[in-house]
């Protein structure tokens, strides 16, 4: 599958956005910010950059992100969430942040809700499965 350019330009950002909710950015994070921005097919420079100032960017909207797909909004709710559990620890702003972004992308509170209990359950299982983008490109 294709991901239209603006999805794309959408998830990266929206990962961005889930990184800085809580103000740290952990080893974690900003690997799998890494990863899924090269896969997404952004430039290292930009990346690079773009990670290392992502905590003092107070141009970075935080509004939630919409995307063309409801399968693309599942696979960044998914990565999202794996996102925000990186650092063992899932805070309230990211959670609150990614519920609101499933709503505003059509997802049943009853889906993320679910995800979110995978997630939680379990825990160390997801995080070796890949990610849920890699099944759309």
């Amino acid at each position: 599958m294709s991901i239209p350019v603006q999805d794309k330009s959408n998830y990266l950002k929206g990962l961005l956005i889930i990184a800085k909710r809580d103000n740290i950015l952990s080893e974690s994070e900003e690997e799998i910010l890494k990863n899924l921005a090269k896969k997404l097919g952004f430039s290292t420079d930009f990346y690079e950059y773009t990670i290392q100032n992502l905590l003092t960017n107070e141009y970075l909207s935080e509004e939630p992100v919409e995307f063309s797909e409801n399968n693309i909004a599942k696979s960044f709710i998914q990565d999202g969430l794996r996102l925000a559990n990186s650092d063992n620890h899932l805070h309230e702003e990211e959670v609150n942040w990614l519920r609101q972004t499933a709503l505003n992308n059509n997802l049943k509170p009853e889906w993320f809700d679910e995800k979110l209990n995978e997630l939680k359950n379990n825990h160390q299982d997801i995080l070796k499965t890949e990610f849920a983008l890699l099944s759309l490109i």
